[in-house]
């Protein structure tokens, strides 16, 4: 069938995903890995919408701006539809520890036991996931994600966030 309107499959989903440059902080091999495999990942699968629009699919730039993260969201074009800033200090404690448990995760890996690594990995992904829950509610009337989105986008704003 040609012609027809494109499916919320189609349209609730991000194309394109930049990080400011100049928001990015100097970052470890580690870190810049698991912002490119966040891309990667979010680029093949994800669920994003802007509440209340049917504009998508959709481009985002990430950054950080006076202390807020930034949604600069466009059209496959780059068009910008709309912006928005979010505080980021209800993410900087759990950023913190995220990054200290990673860490400490990436040194373990070298020489620990795997029970030593096993609880490191575990206290990470509760991390992770406790910050992609607080990043999906307070994206709530702004914008709607799957969980797994979420998550992706919390290992991207870890990478703005952190300064390493």
């Amino acid at each position: 069938m040609t012609g027809g309107a494109d499916t919320p499959e189609e349209t609730s989903r991000l194309v394109e995903i930049t990080l400011d440059e100049k928001s990015v902080g100097r970052t470890t091999a580690d870190i810049e890995h698991e912002r490119k495999v966040a891309i990667f990942d979010l680029l093949e699968e994800n669920v994003f919408a802007l509440e209340d629009r049917d504009e998508g699919p959709y481009s985002l730039l990430l950054s950080i701006a006076e202390n807020r993260l930034v949604f600069a969201v466009g059209d496959v074009n780059q068009k910008p539809i709309t912006s928005f800033m979010l505080s980021l200090s209800p993410f900087r404690k759990m950023v913190k520890d995220y990054f200290l448990v990673c860490e400490s995760y990436y040194d373990a890996i070298k020489t620990a036991p795997p029970s030593r690594i096993e609880a490191l990995d575990m206290g990470r992904r509760g991390l992770h996931n406790e910050g992609s829950q607080l990043l999906m509610k307070r994206l709530e009337g702004k914008i709607t994600t799957d969980f797994d989105t979420a998550r992706r986008l919390f290992t991207l704003i870890c990478a703005l966030h952190w300064k390493g």
